[in-house]
């Protein structure tokens, strides 16, 4: 029984690994049509200016591991008095042995997941005031295809009975596509000018893949080079989702390659969805006074 709690996650992500990477040795990666750590951070600002960019780019460092963490950034960014028009929430992890957070939880739920749930519903009320007509506020969740493979545990979303890295990074993701078709019915119904979409990169060449098992991992080394995409084109789609007009007032779709792609038959589950919201706010603390104290009907 164990055995099989382990090989089948396994089995099925990098089933769907293998069907990715088919794709896209057969297409071509979508273009546009026109950090996760401190001293990464720094270094992305650094490459932007030298790019010429004319407006104020800057980093601010937030862990998602941490619920405390999340909370003081959203009170700094609030006291500052900005606007927030785009939130892409692209933080994440693949296959790290099994870990516990500060907070007691699995880290790929927490990284990839939890921290994400807490960020985005901490903003929305800022997203909401910083729309204006025609020009909704966007949220990109970086999603994958492993949430094909996915399976949400609501009994054990944590991992603690049977842990397999496979099972809780598919389940992680899973959880991303789920939240965010939650979340656009929500602000759908509640008529709220913010849009939800989550994204599918494709396999894209990053440290992400440095968990691998020592066999994976010098497999990928040649396939990268030649079918993995770089992370600019990893990128792309997430850009085009963030700023293209044809996006605007889309909400509730799986961007994959530049078109909407229908996901997985689990996460269109109404009543999955409903029941891992609501966990969530649990796990999290929030409370969801954002719809019954924002005035905009």
């Amino acid at each position: 029984m164990w055995l099989l709690q382990v090989l089948v996650p396994l089995l099925r992500l990098y089933m769907c690994g293998i069907k990715v990477l088919v794709y896209q040795m057969f297409n071509k990666s979508f273009t546009l049509p026109a950090g996760n750590e401190r001293d990464e951070g720094r270094e992305a600002v650094g490459k932007i200016y030298e790019e010429g960019c004319k407006g104020k780019v800057e980093f601010v460092f937030v862990d998602l591991t941490s619920l405390q963490s999340v909370r003081q950034f959203v009170q700094a960014f609030k006291s500052r008095g900005l606007p927030l028009h785009v939130l892409v929430n692209n933080a994440g992890t693949m296959l790290v042995p099994e870990t516990r957070t500060v907070d007691g939880f699995e880290f790929h739920f927490a990284l990839n997941y939890l921290g994400h749930f807490l960020l985005t519903n901490l903003l929305l009320d800022v997203l909401k005031k910083s729309a204006r007509p025609g020009c909704c506020s966007r949220i990109i969740n970086m999603s994958s295809a492993t949430h094909y493979a996915g399976v949400v545990d609501m009994e054990d979303l944590n991992r603690r009975v049977c842990y397999s890295s496979h099972g809780a990074y598919s389940q992680s993701k899973l959880a991303l596509v789920l939240f965010t078709y939650y979340l656009q019915e929500q602000l759908t119904a509640g008529g709220f000018p913010v849009t939800v979409n989550a994204v599918d990169p494709g396999m894209v060449d990053t440290a992400l893949y440095n968990n691998l098992w020592t066999l994976a991992q010098a497999m990928k080394k040649p396939v990268a080079k030649i079918l993995f995409r770089t992370p600019a084109e990893g990128a792309s789609t997430a850009i085009y989702v963030a700023a293209a007009a044809e996006m605007e007032g889309v909400g509730g779709c799986y961007v994959y390659n530049g078109q909407k792609t229908r996901s997985s038959d689990l996460s269109y589950d109404s009543q999955l969805q409903a029941e891992l919201w609501k966990k969530s706010c649990e796990l999290t603390g929030f409370r969801e006074a954002w719809r019954a104290s924002d005035g905009h009907r």
